[in-house]
């Protein structure tokens, strides 16, 4: 049974509060506000620590402040850009966050729990212009970037849903939108992540999702950050990619392998390919051959993705006989593939699901 909390009925912590986001200013200009209102310029670095590390969900708890200031802070700020709308709790311990940013577009994240590790996926934008046939993501379209602020915030938000025993082992940039079509808002983002003033995360434990952009991969790989890349393929020929992934037209299965094969030999990372199988459509023993001729030199991982029921799509997901025969053909061209454990199903975990749902 899954557990939903209404904030619109129960208020919320970490709700709109009059005035500017606090993550939008950087340290220099914090400084400056903290200066311009005659306090000491070592102050902002506290305001930081309880933003980004201490998990402070008001500014009154930040106790280490005089009242004076928490009082102007609570005043002129508010902690993040966007406000919890929806919080659903799955019998899993997956938590999936709505959130309504300050122009009342709406995105999604979430927290998976696992013995050894807890893992987020966050959103790069507000819908997608991706077009993939089974993601409720793209289904209302695209509608904007997110801001820096408001990719951080994600992280920020699900870190405080934990106790204090628990920590953020891995990030998984792979909720709503193409990461790579807003690079430079998820580098400033994930660049504060991975400091010390953070989670301080190594980027060996971050993964970027693309449906496959080849000079956004490129220009990735030349940051000289060795993220994990997953690489969203879903067909092994191009008739078929570009009917689940209509992108594809104008790009290419060979352009996309050849950027992948690039990104393995500027960061030395393995690449992994995303395949979500759509029962009697790419899920035959022929498709896993396919596959498996179009892998079997590369430095490659599939993560193969059982099909999550989305309303009003029709696509069925494959049977867990077909998902293992089709792991051991991709085996026997030397090609290792994994079928992802399903999260969150009773809470509409699939990218973009709640979002759909609340907005129908």
């Amino acid at each position: 049974m899954n557990v939903e909390i209404d904030h619109h009925l129960h208020g919320n912590e970490l709700a709109q509060t009059p005035g500017k986001s606090l993550l939008d200013f950087s340290l220099e200009e914090l400084t400056v506000w903290l200066k311009e209102h005659g306090e000491a310029a070592y102050r902002a670095k506290q305001i930081r620590q309880w933003l980004l590390k201490k998990r402070a969900t008001s500014f009154a708890e930040m106790k280490d402040l005089p009242a004076k200031l928490r009082q102007e802070l609570e005043q002129e700020f508010q902690l993040f850009p966007g406000r919890i709308i929806k919080h659903q709790i799955a019998k899993d311990r997956t938590e999936k966050l709505l959130v309504e940013l300050s122009d009342k577009q709406q995105l999604e994240c979430v927290l998976m729990r696992e013995p050894e590790r807890n893992t987020i996926c966050i959103s790069t934008q507000v819908g997608c212009g991706m077009g993939c046939v089974f993601c409720a993501s793209g289904m209302l379209g695209l509608k904007r970037n997110l801001k820096m602020a408001e990719i951080l915030q994600q992280v920020l938000m699900l870190d405080r849903l934990q106790d204090s025993t628990e920590k953020i082992t891995n990030i998984v940039v792979m909720g709503m939108g193409e990461p790579l079509a807003n690079l430079p808002n998820l580098l400033a983002a994930l660049e504060i992540v991975q400091s010390e003033e953070c989670l301080g995360l190594s980027p060996r434990r971050i993964t970027i999702s693309t449906v496959g952009l080849p000079e956004k991969i490129r220009e990735l790989a030349q940051t000289g950050i060795p993220y994990n890349l997953a690489i969203s393929l879903h067909a092994p020929n191009e008739t078929l990619r570009t009917q689940i992934v209509p992108v594809n037209k104008n790009i290419g299965i060979q352009n996309v392998m050849l950027a992948a094969d690039q990104y393995f030999d500027v960061t030395g990372r393995r690449v992994t390919f995303e395949y979500v199988m759509l029962r009697g459509i790419n899920d035959t023993a022929i498709h896993a051959r396919e596959l498996g001729l179009l892998l079997q030199d590369r430095h490659a991982h599939v993560n193969l993705i059982p099909m999550n029921s989305v309303e009003p799509l029709s696509f069925v997901e494959p049977s867990r006989k077909g998902v293992d025969e089709f792991i051991r053909i991709l085996k026997s061209y030397g090609v290792t593939g994994t079928a992802r454990k399903r999260k969150g199903e009773d809470i509409d975990a699939a990218c973009g699901q709640l979002r759909l749902k609340n907005q129908q």
